[in-house]
């Protein structure tokens, strides 16, 4: 049976993966509404290892994750707390959540096959610039030729009709008759919704041939269908329990 490597909890709502494809670093964003507290936490998909959790920047609440690359996870401000314009670009060390540098100046806007696109928020219209994750410095006017979107090694399930699949595959009956399935090696993973008692489940299945080799119940006495479940990075499979916890299996 499989089991995973890492099943991380945090105080908040996980709000937002990223992934470092240099290093394979998770870069997870968690927002307690109730204290108001938005908070980072890294961990290694390849080692297994918990780099850091519960760090915080100095504005406790509008403040998000945009991007990790190359060993560097970089954040942002809200500019207004009803926008979602963001400012600034504060970096941080992926391993040690070290301040690498900062820029109050700059804003993100995508990462590029050679590092961080960014403008200057006080130029109209904005200017793309290629910049130095290590150093924050500007490099170069953006080219779109030459800094082509950087590639990245996830996927995502595809949504398909529960009627659609073979007969006798599903180890639950569906609600709603939709399912999340990816297949990868020899295993077969899909999320579904079941509605027991009154009460709608969401569950993870991952098969091989016939047998159920893990499941896990996702979500319990929800009041909607939820979104995609787990996403699978090279051999990786993540999801989120419960809104508020990382488990991690490789398959």
């Amino acid at each position: 049976m499989l089991q995973p490597f890492i099943s991380q909890a945090f105080n908040g709502t996980v709000w937002r993966l990223q992934i470092d494809e240099v290093t394979e670093t998770l870069g997870i964003e968690i927002r307690n509404e109730a204290d108001k507290q938005t908070s980072f936490a890294t961990l290694n998909l390849s080692t297994g290892k918990v780099n850091f959790t519960n760090f915080a920047l100095p504005e406790r609440w509008l403040t998000g994750v945009e991007a990790v690359y190359n060993g560097i996870i970089l954040l942002h401000y809200y500019k207004h707390e009803s926008g979602p314009e963001h400012k600034a670009i504060i970096a941080i060390d992926s391993t040690t959540a070290a301040e690498v540098w900062s820029n109050y100046s700059l804003a993100f806007d995508h990462i590029s096959i050679n590092g961080p696109v960014v403008y200057n928020t006080s130029f109209q219209p904005n200017k793309l610039m290629l910049a130095d994750v290590l150093t924050g410095q500007t490099i170069r006017p953006y080219d779109a030729v030459v800094d082509k979107p950087l590639e990245n090694n996830i996927v995502v399930p595809v949504m398909m009709p529960a009627t659609e699949m073979v007969p006798g595959m599903l180890p639950d009956e569906p609600y709603g008759n939709m399912v999340h399935y990816l297949n990868h090696n020899s295993y077969i993973i899909v999320s579904l919704h079941t509605l027991k008692n009154g009460l709608l489940q969401q569950h993870l299945y991952i098969t091989e041939g016939s047998n159920v080799v893990y499941h896990d119940l996702l979500n319990h006495d929800i009041q909607k269908l939820q979104p995609e479940a787990f996403v699978l990075h090279k051999n990786a499979l993540v999801y989120i329990k419960n809104k508020a916890e990382i488990k991690v299996l490789k398959i």
